[in-house]
């Protein structure tokens, strides 16, 4: 089982596999990239923003997207962080403790989280420990929100059930929802061989993991991600992508968003 702790404060970036720091392949792979990758000022007074969830939140350094995203509109950020293990539910992070130890320390302004597509077994689950979760996260100060994610290709046919039980879970808590999932299908409504999936047909593509960064881009910034630039930000080095196929994905985000969102 791989843990995966990934933060991202004022002063970088930082991606940490277990307790090992990778501060020295960061600096190396800065110098070997385009440039791209500026350093990223403190801002204590900035938005804080937690996630609590398993690979389909560290793939692609999804937090790191949003942190670039949010950077790019001038938005003040203090801090992003995750804390995420493979093949985790929020059943395993109640019980593992590590994810409301963070919590508990305070301070952060939004806690996302994020279990697997949970349309039929896992749905008790998550409407279970959504709301234990809920209740720390608000003795704590912050907001919930939760990530809505997709069913793999096999099991396409939940989609609808995996949208519910994220909606439901929202709704119980009164929190914020991302529509990730939602997103992908109003892409693939505009374009539908879209290759959202990676190879495994179930975690996302750098460009699912983008389209889902700028849902919550656009609900944590309050700002059209239409205006942001046809990159795909990351973590070592961007990549463009066409103007059409950007506005495609901003698109998305926004008609999600509208149908899906919740204040």
């Amino acid at each position: 089982m791989e843990k995966i702790i990934h933060k991202v404060s004022g002063s970088g970036w930082l991606n940490q596999i277990v307790s090992v720091s990778m501060i020295s392949m960061v600096l190396l792979s800065c110098l070997s990239c385009s440039g791209k990758s500026p350093v990223l000022d403190t801002n204590e007074d900035g938005l804080r923003v937690l996630f609590i969830g398993n690979s389909l939140t560290y793939s692609n350094d999804l937090p790191v997207m949003l942190h670039r995203m949010l950077q790019y509109a001038e938005i003040p950020v203090a801090k992003i962080e995750s804390v995420a293990f493979s093949n985790f539910g929020l059943q395993d992070h109640w019980v593992s403790g590590e994810a409301r130890t963070e919590i508990a320390t305070g301070g952060w302004d939004i806690v996302v989280l994020q279990q697997g597509p949970s349309a039929t077994e896992g749905r008790p689950s998550l409407l279970e420990y959504s709301e234990r979760f809920a209740e720390e996260i608000a003795a704590a100060g912050a907001q919930t929100a939760l990530y809505m994610v997709w069913p793999s290709a096999s099991r396409f046919f939940d989609f609808d059930g995996v949208s519910d039980s994220y909606k439901t879970a929202a709704e119980s808590i009164n929190g914020l929802l991302f529509p990730g999932g939602e997103a992908w299908r109003a892409a693939w409504r505009q374009e539908s061989d879209l290759a959202l999936y990676g190879p495994d047909n179930f975690h996302p593509s750098r460009l699912g993991s983008y389209l889902v960064a700028l849902v919550m881009f656009e609900q944590l910034a309050k700002r059209d991600p239409h205006d942001l630039p046809a990159v795909i930000f990351a973590a070592n080095e961007d990549a463009k992508i066409s103007e059409e196929l950007a506005k495609l994905l901003q698109d998305a985000a926004v008609e999600a968003n509208a149908q899906f969102a919740r204040q």
